[in-house]
């Protein structure tokens, strides 16, 4: 563990919001220092990235204050200037960076901040221009659009109100009955609100697409794939690892499926029964303990370190649970550089959902924490598919301490863990086709979407079956991913990353105290390298290395008897 101090408790931090004309002077400075002959670029660096920090814990705070009441006018005033401050930002980092690594300078840059940082923002300011900077503000407002939409969700279903992360509970009902009639409810909602999410999402394609014009490149998906910064590998590694989910993981969860059934007593599984084990029933948390408490018996148990960083991050309120009117849906890691810490947001509902989703975002901050002293805000988290890993891999990891959710029903939650883990990979590759063909397509109608998503579904997903569900069978189940909305091309990172957990999985079945050693050395190495050099220094073979997903898929039906 590093040696920066605790953070301050969460409640006492407020960042201060910064002026415009003061960055804007800050960065006149150090582009003025950085063409200079001779300059000490160390010490440019240094001091750029105190600003970066600052500004971006005051953007990440006031996104999650939102995102805890998306209902608050001033919170999402406050969030819209935060967009605007983030922009700001990448307008000045291109002209700075680009300079940086300039002829005249690109070598002491690479020499003051490596290789895989220089090779970072080799891509980010050929993905930014100042004559996107407007285009990004509104591309960022109609994500926002979007998750405020879906945020102010009311469905009527039984009786009362639900949200669209309440109503994720009787979704998964052990009554089959009660998960039909509550998805026919959520999908209702959707199939009434179709036209709104239509509008919002073409406005983005729109917008992206003249974005990656205005940048001279080919099309939106070599802009989306230099955002992500993908300097290790490119869209051809990624059409063969889709090929490989095809090939290797399809056919195994066709046969998961058939088993399911079996085990329900039912002649086939329908959407509805998808996240239903058993007839057993859905394992659910066990005992009177609220999630943070018996989350500290389950981290006191598998390793210290991360009991004492969740006992932290805990104490400190460093952890937002649970679901309330106006929360937005969803969970996911946050960090504030001002004071170096992470912060876990989750909007639970009941189900034993909440246990994965917390484990897996401390999974991020217990990443974030261990290498929050590196040198650069760039590097304290790799990039997003290497991320995953951290967050992925301790789910899998954290399988001897979840009997203090589930007691008897724990190994029933391994399998059902691991049945969804692999049923993950192909829908979480139909995601990035998906993406892949809506951005070579950029003109295609709201109809002509759905049949992609349709035809996807039968490639990828050729199991699923959604009766007379609306809006679903007419190809519509794409629009509640908010990835494909706020975060495009974020999802083949997910399936990356759930290849190499799976291996972290198969390695812990043989020794697990040295895998989870392995996992903390992974986790303090944060963004020093890129996501194919972070796998081999875990000893995990690449995801896009030809037979990666055989190997794993073979490991996985040993486990599983089929």
């Amino acid at each position: 563990m590093s040696a920066s101090p605790p953070p301050p408790a969460f409640e006492s931090f407020r960042p201060q919001p910064p002026r415009e004309d003061a960055i804007r002077s800050a960065y006149a400075g150090y582009l003025a220092e950085a063409t200079t002959p001779n300059a000490d670029v160390g010490d440019i660096v240094q001091r750029w990235d105190a600003m970066r920090r600052g500004v971006q814990s005051w953007a990440s705070w006031v996104f999650l204050r939102y995102q805890q009441d998306t209902r608050d006018a001033d919170r999402r005033a406050d969030r819209e200037r935060g967009d605007a401050a983030i922009a700001l930002l990448k307008e000045l980092d291109a002209g700075l960076k680009r300079a940086l690594l300039g002829a005249g300078t690109r070598a002491a840059t690479e020499s003051a901040v490596g290789s895989t940082v220089a090779a970072l923002w080799g891509a980010d300011h050929r993905a930014y221009d100042p004559a996107v900077s407007a285009d990004l503000v509104a591309e960022q407002k109609l994500a926002a659009d979007y998750i405020a939409l879906k945020a102010s969700a009311e469905i009527e279903f039984e009786g009362r109100t639900w949200s669209l992360v309440t109503i994720g509970k009787p979704c998964v009902d052990d009554d089959r009955t009660r998960r039909e009639a509550a998805q026919r409810a959520r999908w209702g909602w959707f199939d009434a609100h179709r036209d709104q999410l239509d509008t919002i999402f073409d406005g983005l394609v729109k917008l992206r697409v003249r974005q990656a014009s205005t940048l001279g490149l080919s099309d939106y998906t070599e802009l989306g794939y230099l955002r992500m910064q993908r300097v290790d590998y490119d869209r051809a590694d990624v059409e063969r690892f889709r090929a490989q989910v095809r090939d290797h993981v399809v056919p195994l969860v066709s046969r998961l499926r058939e088993r399911q059934a079996e085990r329900l007593g039912i002649d086939r599984v329908m959407f509805w029964d998808e996240g239903t084990g058993d007839r057993e029933g859905t394992p659910l948390l066990c005992g009177e303990a609220g999630l943070a408490q018996a989350g500290q018996a389950s981290f006191d148990s598998l390793d210290p370190d991360l009991a004492s960083f969740y006992r932290m991050m805990v104490g400190g309120g460093w952890v937002d649970l649970g679901s309330r009117d106006g929360k937005a849906g969803g969970g996911f890691c946050t960090f504030m550089g001002d004071v170096r810490s992470p912060f876990v947001y989750c909007a639970g509902n009941g189900t034993h959902g909440d246990v994965r989703t917390l484990v897996h975002e401390m999974g991020h901050a217990f990443q974030c924490w261990s290498s929050r002293d590196m040198p650069l805000h760039d590097i304290v988290f790799p990039t997003y598919e290497a991320a995953e890993i951290h967050s992925m891999g301790l789910e899998f990891l954290a399988w001897p301490a979840l009997d203090v959710f589930f007691g008897d029903a724990t190994d029933r939650w391994r399998r059902n863990h691991l049945e969804a883990a692999l049923g993950f990979l192909p829908y979480g590759t139909a995601v990035d086709h998906f993406q892949h063909l809506v951005y070579a397509n950029p003109d295609a109608s709201p109809a002509d979407r759905r049949a992609m998503w349709t035809e996807l579904e039968e490639t990828y997903l050729p199991w699923r079956e959604y009766g007379d569900l609306p809006h679903v069978t007419v190809g519509g189940y794409w629009q509640f991913q908010r990835h494909i909305f706020a975060r495009p091309f974020y999802y083949v990172d997910y399936c990356l990353a759930q290849t190499c957990a799976l291996q972290l999985w198969s390695k812990s079945q043989e020794d697990h105290a040295a895998t989870m050693a392995t996992y903390k050395t992974l986790c303090g190495l944060g963004g020093s390298l890129p996501f194919q050099a972070l796998c081999r220094e875990a000893g995990l073979q690449s995801p896009l290395t030809d037979g990666c997903l055989a190997e794993v898929v073979a490991t996985a039906e040993a486990w599983l008897g089929v």
